[in-house]
């Protein structure tokens, strides 16, 4: 085993040596990362650990912990809600950590606040609930979007307004401009319209032009700009591009902590917003025999319910001076060299019938995309294998990569060439089905095999992680779909456990 360790390590040594010397000018000029890496990520290779995962989360640096670690234990913090010395101290590293979200995203404060939540999903259900839909008054939406951004329409609905999706096109899965600007044409700018795409896709990793903000909003659009799959390896810069609504995700760019998001929103949108209800912290004062309540002063502390996250909160600051040390164009750059290997070597695999193994969902080049890569194997005669089988086998390899529809059923609709018929059906009952017994069932039904594998690089990614997946992947050549040892589907328990993270 010792040895067969060492020949990998060689021949990773001889093809990294290959592929530096040759044509990677900006893998080498960010070569400062990997001695991140050995510094802050030294676990991964010291656990064998291939992370292939970043839109599922981020790494944490070890010297985040250090740091978060000395403040807390240095100090005595207390609730912000109060005037006490234990809570003006809190108070001021909350205000502290708010001022730097703004300032790492170039995003004056005299045009924008920042709101914090939960994570992307909350800051998403707050635009929801308390955006003024009427009947109208249009939500619009790209099909490649997150659940959280399509859970949106619920509210629209119920108050009446229009709901219009935007379909997507293989190959690529990209949407044209004209079509997308032919559906924002519809809007009547005397009602309220609310218009949600991902700046990245976290299916495909595509690009969906910013320049769409601003013609937007020319037509009479608010605009929700998911950022929660694009910032983490892509410079958002606010003084530039000016959504109304930013959700994100702080875990999501470095790691820790968990439990953590935002809502940066412009504050001309945040005056539009409406909350159907009132918490701890929203209001000013409220009477339990005087059924009454009054708001706060419109900003960001009439939407954060109850009592923020608040000994967390410091370590967002922690966070983004991590990634502003480091340099947010550097991880870019890595990222994109190290997407242009992979997706060489992808499209390179095939099996000795000339039958490509893998099939891509999205673009096959490294433009107008980011890190994030779907994709089926296939065998020699054209079967996908199944996801849970190749999921399971990379897991026996130490490699951590997603399968599955990845909260994005509009692209993997598209992706996977399923009509509305075909979907509908799985809707019509009153037991719920999991995505486990829908592919089942519908494989049956059909033959279709929505099977979708999910790689996505991030800040501590190198050339290692790269080419040792493309070892595991050539491993699936010549070999049969049918023929891979059988990985058990999860329980419904375990499957709602998932589908909730």
């Amino acid at each position: 085993m010792a040895a067969v360790l060492l020949m990998e390590r060689l021949s990773i040594k001889r093809a990294l040596l290959k592929t530096l010397s040759s044509d990677s000018p900006a893998y080498q000029a960010n070569a400062h990362l990997d001695d991140v890496r050995a510094a802050d990520y030294a676990r991964l290779d010291r656990s064998g650990h291939i992370y292939l995962d970043y839109t599922g989360g981020g790494l944490y640096a070890e010297s985040q912990l250090r740091q978060h670690f000395d403040l807390l234990s240095a100090n005595v913090f207390g609730n912000p809600h109060s005037q006490n010395p234990t809570s003006l101290a809190m108070t001021h590293l909350v205000e502290q950590a708010r001022d730097h979200v703004l300032a790492f995203f170039h995003a004056s404060p005299d045009e924008y606040t920042v709101i914090f939540t939960a994570n992307a999903s909350g800051a998403l259900k707050l635009v929801g609930e308390a955006y003024p839909f009427a009947p109208g008054g249009r939500y619009a939406l790209l099909y490649d979007n997150h659940n959280s951004i399509n859970g949106i329409r619920e509210f629209a609905r119920a108050r009446g307004a229009a709901v219009n999706y935007v379909p997507v096109d293989l190959p690529d899965l990209r949407a044209p401009a004209a079509r997308v600007l032919g559906a924002l044409d519809a809007a009547d700018p005397a009602h309220h319209n609310l218009f949600a795409y991902p700046a990245q896709s976290n299916f495909s990793g595509v690009h969906h032009p910013l320049a769409w903000v601003e013609q937007a909003q020319q037509r009479g659009w608010d605009v929700l700009l998911d950022c929660a799959a694009f910032a983490p390896t892509n410079r958002l810069d606010l003084s530039d591009v000016h959504p109304d609504f930013v959700p994100l995700s702080f875990y999501k760019i470095f790691g820790y902590p968990t439990g953590v998001g935002a809502l940066i929103v412009r504050r001309r949108a945040l005056a539009k917003l409406r909350r159907p209800w009132f918490a701890g912290g929203t209001i000013t004062i409220t009477s339990v025999q005087g059924e009454g309540w009054h708001a706060l002063i419109p900003g960001a502390a009439g939407f954060e319910d109850g009592t923020v996250n608040y000994l967390n909160l410091p370590a967002i600051e922690i966070g983004l001076r991590h990634i502003e040390r480091i340099g947010v164009q550097a991880i870019h750059a890595r990222v994109m060299a190290l997407t242009g290997w992979l997706l060489e070597m992808l499209t390179a695999l095939t099996h000795s019938n000339g039958a490509p193994l893998v099939h891509i969902y999205g673009p096959t080049v490294p433009t107008a995309r980011g890190g994030t890569i779907a994709f089926t194997l296939r065998d020699p005669h054209g079967e996908d294998f199944d996801f849970r089988r190749v999921e399971a086998a990379a897991a026996a390899r130490n490699i951590s990569l997603r399968t599955g529809c990845f909260c994005n059923p509009g692209d993997g609709e598209i992706a996977h060439q399923l009509g509305r018929e075909e979907m509908a059906c799985y809707f019509t009952g009153a037991a719920p089905t999991s995505f486990y017994e829908f592919y089942d069932l519908l494989h049956v039904a059909s033959g279709k095999t929505p099977s979708t594998i999910r790689v996505s690089l991030g800040l501590a990614s190198n050339f290692a992680d790269v080419y040792q997946l493309g070892a595991f992947l050539a491993g699936f050549c010549n070999r049969r779909a049918e023929d891979l040892p059988w990985a058990p589907t999860p329980s419904l328990a375990a499957v709602r456990e998932r589908d909730a993270a």
